[in-house]
């Protein structure tokens, strides 16, 4: 289950009951404080983050995590795993544990919170409906050829480890963010603006939205949790050919 991007401000009161009515709570939170609050809501809470560790391949971390959640299945108690924002978003832990555990025969569900891209489109006032928008994890989008649309808004994820190939680090450097430029630079000019945006994780704290040009990016401060959002740099281009076949439908109907 998602506990949302603020704490105790985005959790659903369903989610807070499966918590409660919980044997053992696998947790892996954005904030030490976080974790502090969600301890106050049940006695054996769990972090997961004990697992990360520097230089160690995260794909390893991870199935450390669905391992040590699913010994607990095994020993036949009720297990919820929180995770902050939405368990299902750039989380390949929940996905994985879900599938082993039905899998081996076991109820398994995941329950929806707040992600960091409902905080953006609040924050940044971004309707996703009215230029469309285009979501890349960003080492995805610089090793593998995908069509950027420079008339939507471009939003790249995980930011802070920019064409890291060894998933083992928690920065990037600004030489793969100066290639990551590069890549950009074919679609932008090197002023567009690009929003350095970070949610609110602590109700007393606020949201970054820092606005710096393309060039900038290699020398900006980007972290782990950091998302990159590109406004529109064209404007859309009519589909005359369709228009006018949807235009010749109306007038047979």
């Amino acid at each position: 289950m998602g506990t949302g991007m603020t704490m105790a401000s985005h959790i659903t009161p369903l989610s807070q009951s499966y918590i409660e009515q919980a044997d053992v709570v696998f947790s892996l939170m954005s904030h030490g404080v976080v974790e502090k609050w969600l301890e106050a809501m049940h006695p054996d809470v769990r972090s997961l983050q004990r697992y990360y560790s520097e230089g160690q391949d995260r794909k390893i971390s991870y199935r450390q995590m669905v391992d040590a959640m699913l010994a607990e299945v095994h020993a036949g108690k009720k297990v919820v795993g929180a995770f902050y924002g939405h368990p299902g978003v750039f989380a390949w832990v929940p996905h994985k544990a879900i599938a082993e555990a039905r899998q081996q025969g076991y109820k398994a569900h995941m329950e929806p919170g707040v992600s960091a891209e409902d905080c953006l489109f609040a924050d940044l006032a971004i309707d996703p409906g009215r230029y469309g928008c285009q979501h890349f994890e960003t080492t995805q989008l610089m090793i593998y050829q995908r069509r950027i649309d420079p008339s939507a808004y471009l939003i790249l994820w995980q930011a802070g480890v920019a064409g890291d190939l060894s998933t083992a680090r928690f920065h990037t450097n600004t030489q793969r963010l100066a290639l990551l430029v590069e890549l950009l630079s074919e679609y932008y000019p090197a002023q567009h603006p690009v929003i350095l945006y970070e949610a609110c994780t602590l109700p007393i704290g606020e949201p970054r939205m820092q606005q710096v040009n393309l060039a900038e990016l290699p020398d900006a401060d980007i972290f782990l949790h950091t998302t990159l959002v590109l406004p529109p740099a064209e404007k859309l281009m009519p589909n005359l050919a369709m228009q006018a076949k949807l235009a010749a439908l109306m007038h047979e109907t």
